[in-house]
């Protein structure tokens, strides 16, 4: 239960932090899409899809660092755990430079007729590349204190350093409303502050609380160590390419057909999805570490129990907030950004119904980290994945709709979620059909059920807030009803109750405190 309890106090600092970055996060959008315009809102997206795509390696590397410290922190071995931050530093400088030389050199020929920018803003889109370029040295050199982050589970810390990124964005965002100067060219500048300044924050907290982390000059690596993990962020790095080249090599080719208002769009369903998805990431992160240290320890049991109920747990709480997304989207569109671009109801549907087949194994891709057996894994699903990029050109060039190339996604990813479980059952030995009868079934019965119950004020209500309130409140409700008596099994009923009691007792205790002062 000790651990459960932790699990469920680092969920709440960060759902704490979900609550508060994505109302921000959702009116500083509407605030840039303002100051930009379209066309340059779509730019810049368009850019930071190239960057994030050409810069996979950061997400790879922060599972890999992740990954050896908790299991290291599982089996005991404090000094192995000094080791393994001491080689990720060096291999993350080096790392760093080899990514901003690949940007740049690849910056050399994506404006020269790769992308489709306007003539008159090209020189303005490079001033914007080479900012993206050096805040994301400082991102991948910041990796090791990101996953030593996370391997702690210091996430009180984490959520208010991620409050604090988006408080200083939304300023941003407002800057923008005033300045007579070029707002692309100041947004890209003042990003990229705000990312190199919340890098050095955590950078310096991380070097004064963990001892692993302690600053030293120079650079040391275990070269045994350096090899071995360089070798597992490899494959790590194959499959967050072929994700990646996914969905940003998606954007470049929607560019391609439809221009850069179309990358608008695309970047709102995304931006949409991204907050949504926030919501079940959190817990995900919040349980991730257990899981590593469970298959540490040797118990293999307790690690696939884990990965199943965090599966389990995050897509619940994703349909939360994605059922009445799928109801109230054209309203809630128009309300949050006023302008909405061609094609984005659309985009954010199919995108949100894309995110809820991928969260339903999303605590099985961390059991396969845990085991560290990733090569089969990263190889199949990453490859399946990537079939995306040909498919949408396809479809595209055949004369079907923009979004037709995320339904192929959609499709696509629900082959992935089949050898997925394949994968992981040959791996670990979870058992595939109660998989199918805990998760997918149960799942596909709330959510049906789920949509049909709040589809019914639409039915005979006319579209406005009343109607989204009682949306809501139906949804709300319906799903609650379903996950607690249909969703979950007894013993994780019990466990929620018991997490629950134990809080209220403390809060009880703490008004008990308060009042005798």
């Amino acid at each position: 239960m000790k651990a459960a309890k932790k699990v469920f106090y680092n969920t709440g600092f960060l759902y704490g932090k979900v609550v508060i970055t994505m109302f921000i996060a959702l009116f500083s959008t509407r605030l840039i899409l303002k100051s930009l315009g379209t066309e340059d809102f779509g730019i810049f997206n368009l850019l930071a899809g190239v960057i994030l795509m050409l810069s996979f390696l950061n997400g790879a590397m922060t599972v890999t660092t992740q990954r050896y410290l908790s299991f290291f922190l599982g089996k005991g071995e404090v000094d192995k755990n000094k080791e393994v931050f001491k080689t990720s530093i060096t291999l993350h400088l080096i790392i760093g430079l080899l990514v901003v030389a690949l940007l740049e050199i690849a910056g050399l020929f994506l404006f020269d007729g790769v992308l489709n920018i306007p003539h008159g803003r090209i020189e303005t889109a490079k001033y914007v590349f080479h900012f993206m370029v050096v805040s994301t040295f400082f991102t991948i050199n910041a990796v090791p204190y990101d996953a030593a982050i996370n391997a702690n589970e210091d996430l009180l810390f984490d959520s208010l350093s991620g409050i604090l990124e988006a408080v200083l964005k939304l300023g941003i965002a407002y800057y923008l409303l005033y300045t007579h100067f070029d707002k692309l060219i100041t947004y890209g500048i003042l990003i990229a502050a705000v990312t190199i300044l919340i890098r050095m924050i955590k950078t310096i907290w991380c070097s004064v609380k963990y001892a692993e982390c302690k600053f030293s000059f120079g650079f040391s690596a275990n070269y045994t160590l350096l090899k071995e993990m360089a070798s597992y962020a490899g494959w790590n790095l194959f499959g967050a390419l072929c994700y990646v080249a996914s969905s940003q090599g998606l954007s470049i080719i929607l560019n391609r057909f439809y221009g850069a208002k179309i990358n608008a769009s695309y970047a709102v369903a995304n931006q949409v999805n991204s907050q949504m998805q926030s919501f079940s990431v959190m817990m995900v992160r919040a349980f991730n570490p257990q899981i590593v240290k469970s298959e540490g320890g040797g118990d293999r049991e307790r690690m696939i129990r884990l990965a199943t109920q965090s599966s389990k747990f995050s897509v619940f709480l994703l349909l939360f907030m994605v059922i009445p997304m799928l109801i109230e989207m054209p309203f809630i569109l128009k309300f949050w950004l006023s302008n909405v671009p061609q094609y984005t109801a659309a985009f954010c549907t199919i995108v949100l119904m894309t995110s809820v087949v991928s969260q339903m194994s999303t605590g099985l891709k961390t059991a396969v980290q845990a085991t560290g057996k990733i090569k089969l894994y990263q190889s199949v699903v990453g490859s399946t994945v990537l079939l995306t990029l040909p498919l949408s050109y396809f479809l595209l060039r055949s004369g079907y709709p923009a979004y037709s190339v995320l339904i192929g996604g959609l499709c696509l990813e629900a082959i992935s979620l089949v050898i997925r479980l394949r994968i992981v059952h040959t791996l670990t030995g979870l058992s595939i059909n109660a998989f199918f009868k805990n998760i997918i079934l149960k799942v596909a019965v709330i959510t049906a059920v789920g949509i049909g119950v709040s589809f019914l004020p639409g039915l005979f209500m006319p579209e406005g807030f009343i109607r989204l309130g009682v949306v809501l409140a139906l949804s709300f409700c319906s799903t609650s009803l379903l996950i607690w008596n249909h969703g979950f099994v007894q013993a994780e009923r019990d466990m929620v109750a018991g997490i629950a009691k134990g809080l209220t007792k403390k809060l009880s205790g703490i008004q008990v405190k308060f009042a005798g002062k």
